[in-house]
């Protein structure tokens, strides 16, 4: 071979990998790639691998001018366009058809295109000698980014041995010491650059799995306050029945009508929560409240407008109260209970036993939801006695 085609086979391979970067980002499972269907770059991103395919022209010269057996020449020919169309189709099915690789499993057609890619280019080494070196970036690139991490890492040594190999053992084969050196970076920057795509989609993974843990929790809390709330009512209500269906039967049968419309309250409260469009309003809260200590024998008195809060803290604060209510009727033994509005301020006293100082399922809930809503919780023994929450915004 001439030494204008040994140079021309080298600055191939050197153009090729300068070019193989932006294809590889392009090459199929690559994050580019996972585009909606009939976008602009679904329709026309395929241009991207055929536009670094021009850097093959150095392997066409080298055939052109190859001094060969016409049979080999002949199927360097054939090896080059079909290494053409299998670098093309594979790029254009892992566009379009979500091929995988690199962050998902690359599908057995993926495995069969790189096996074609390396066939191909094998075939042409009789006829263009050192000029194969230029598919070695393209089938390099295509392993980082189309298939597993294990096939990187060995494609990877491979090449870089292949090339160096070419470098110290073929005739004349330090022309092709550049060539070496462009691989060894080409392989630096494919590790380095799939790294952090993995690690990119790794994190997208996580913060989908927080999101949905934290929805999950939101959820579950909100069931937790509506259910808890309305249980315990109803069992407050039941015990009171109890006491009346001989002496009073009249008032019985109105209570059981009001453990009635709780249950069917609170199964359409449930109901709602879990399709995400519960929101109720405070002074709806408040008579609810109030109805529910009434039947505990336990006043409630409201000190202030419920109109003095934003929607975002009636809303809040709702939840707040509904939850207190349910603390003071399980566990404070308490006459009157006090709620105090005023602007950017929340607050539930009861005269009962007081805070143990112990936080349950009930007092954390509550400290969630303030810390949602940009507000500040707190709950503490009132000064004459009973407990004392507050949420400030």
């Amino acid at each position: 071979m001439t030494d204008d085609v040994t140079r021309g086979a080298r600055d191939a391979s050197v153009a090729a990998a300068a070019g193989a970067v932006p294809a590889a980002w392009a090459a199929p499972g690559s994050r580019q790639g996972r585009v909606g269907a009939g976008s602009p770059w679904e329709r026309f991103g395929w241009v991207m691998a055929a536009v670094w395919l021009v850097f093959l022209f150095y392997p066409v010269m080298a055939l052109l001018r190859s001094d060969a057996a016409s049979g080999w020449i002949i199927t360097g020919w054939v090896a080059l366009s079909a290494f053409v169309v299998i670098y093309v189709a594979g790029f254009v099915y892992g566009m379009s058809f979500g091929g995988g690789g690199l962050t998902t499993p690359p599908k057995p057609s993926q495995w069969m295109a790189f096996a074609g890619m390396i066939l191909c280019a094998a075939l042409t080494v009789p006829a263009s000698g050192g000029g194969a070196l230029s598919f070695l970036p393209f089938i390099m690139s295509f392993a980082s980014y189309g298939l597993t991490r294990l096939a990187h890492w060995v494609t990877l040594i491979a090449t870089i041995t292949i090339t160096a190999a070419a470098v110290f053992f073929a005739p004349g084969g330090t022309t092709y010491l550049s060539v070496l050196a462009i691989i060894i970076l080409l392989a630096v920057v494919n590790t380095v650059s799939t790294t952090l795509i993995i690690r990119s989609a790794q994190a997208e993974t996580l913060g989908l799995e927080l999101a949905t843990s934290e929805g999950r929790e939101a959820v579950a809390r909100d069931v937790h306050d509506l259910v808890g709330h309305s249980l315990t009512v109803v069992s407050l209500k039941a015990q009171l029945v109890r006491r009346l269906i001989d002496s009073d039967p009249e008032r019985a049968k109105a209570e059981l009508a009001d453990i009635e419309a709780l249950a069917v309250e609170a199964i359409a409260g449930v109901r709602a929560t879990v399709a995400g469009v519960r929101s109720a309003a405070l002074i709806e809260q408040l008579e609810s409240c109030r109805d529910a200590l009434r039947a505990a024998d336990v006043a409630m008195v409201v000190d202030g407008d419920a109109g003095a809060l934003s929607p975002a803290q009636s809303l809040t604060a709702s939840w707040i109260l509904r939850e207190a209510t349910t603390n003071v009727l399980r566990h404070a033994a308490a006459t009157t209970v006090t709620v105090g509005i005023a602007p950017g301020s929340f607050t539930v006293f009861d005269d009962g036993r007081g805070f143990a100082g112990t936080e349950g399922n009930g007092l954390h809930g509550m400290r969630e939801r303030a810390t949602t809503s940009g507000a500040v919780f707190a709950v503490r023994p009132g000064k004459a006695g009973g407990t004392q929450v507050e949420v400030t915004w």
